[in-house]
């Protein structure tokens, strides 16, 4: 062998070489793919109702609401190596976005994986509330504080379940109520809030202070309130390790369907994704490429889409997917309504 033709050689062995070492190198990036979907009309893994209502009276429906997911690979300290990044970029599936995505400042799978639960059991609650809203059943709101911040007025003085009733002596009824008293506010003016704690009421005089993260808008007093729905029966979602707010709109769908007699979706198959508020307005979400894949696969044959997600949706319709825009529950409801009955209109994502 010529010297030229050894040297060509080893230098192809160590390019082959080289190249095999930055295949296993971990990337900063995530991997999405489509996740199961469950039937919120159905059971749950342990076979038990997905959606159980008690205290009020409930109609079968052996329909299809389907929610979807998308599971992720990667994060912090379970990189991608460049090989599955570059594997995934090649597949239509599939979506390869930067870890800060799914997992902000670092965060741990932990971390994240309590976040998503959080996100779930809060999507819950407003997707009950949604759904009540929509059959006009009346039900109270209590504003609890969830925390309070180290160091700034209500330290001290406020604790996590109390109940907020007053601001400067006007009773509150809802989150609203509180926030927006405080526009117009200004950093050292004085707050009056009344609150139970243990069944006796009590005050507490505040004094506002700018917010720590430099903010001028609006002072603050520390602490971070929330809603709690007082619902008059009793409705359980069971959805396992599931995580997120996502499924919202599905959840309100299938409580809908389960309180009125008759079957919402009929013989569609229908399956969506979206946020829901507790006035029923549907909210944008992530990995819509992917779940629409998950839906298809699954049956369906009608997809409900947030408003703000029908761009991306449109472009990455699966074959024999319809996408139906969904801004708001009732909407989503009538959309249903009219396919089923073959006329009225339908919002479409175009």
């Amino acid at each position: 062998m010529s010297r030229r033709a050894a040297t060509l050689a080893v230098a192809s062995v160590l390019i082959l070489v080289l190249a095999l070492a930055g295949s296993q190198m971990p990337v900063p990036y995530v991997e999405l793919r489509p996740g199961p979907t469950s039937n919120t009309l159905g059971t749950n893994e342990k076979g038990e109702p997905l959606i159980k209502i008690e205290g009020r009276r409930t109609y079968p429906d052996q329909g299809h609401l389907n929610f979807t997911t998308v599971t992720y690979r990667g994060g912090p300290g379970a990189r991608l190596d460049l090989f599955s990044a570059l594997q995934g970029w090649l597949d239509d599936d599939v979506a390869i976005v930067p870890e800060e995505t799914i997992f902000p400042d670092n965060e741990s799978q932990e971390q994240v994986d309590q976040e998503n639960t959080r996100q779930m059991e809060a999507s819950q609650q407003s997707a009950e509330a949604a759904a009540l809203n929509q059959l006009g059943i009346a039900f109270p709101v209590r504003v609890l504080v969830d925390s309070v911040q180290k160091g700034l007025p209500a330290d001290g003085r406020l604790r996590p379940g109390d109940e907020v009733t007053a601001m400067d002596g006007t009773p509150v009824t809802k989150l609203e109520d509180v926030t927006g008293r405080m526009k117009g506010r200004k950093a050292g003016d004085q707050v009056t809030i009344t609150y139970k704690r243990s069944g006796k009421e009590e005050k507490a005089t505040l004094k506002t202070v700018a917010s720590p993260d430099g903010g001028t808008e609006r002072p603050v007093m520390g602490v971070v309130l929330r809603d709690e729905y007082v619902f008059p029966f009793k409705i359980n979602i069971s959805v396992g390790d599931v995580g997120g707010p996502s499924a919202g709109l599905m959840f309100s769908l299938a409580i809908v369907d389960k309180l009125t007699p008759g079957s919402l979706p009929g013989k569609t198959f229908v399956a969506g994704t979206g946020t829901i508020t507790p006035s029923g307005e549907v909210g944008a979400i992530g990995g819509i490429q992917q779940k629409m894949v998950a839906a298809r696969r699954a049956g369906a044959t009608v997809f409900l889409t947030p408003a703000d997600n029908c761009a991306d949706a449109a472009r990455a319709r699966p074959d024999g997917l319809r996408l139906v825009r969904a801004d708001t529950l009732k909407t989503a409801i009538d959309a249903i309504n009219n396919i089923n009955a073959g006329k009225g209109p339908v919002p479409t994502c175009s």
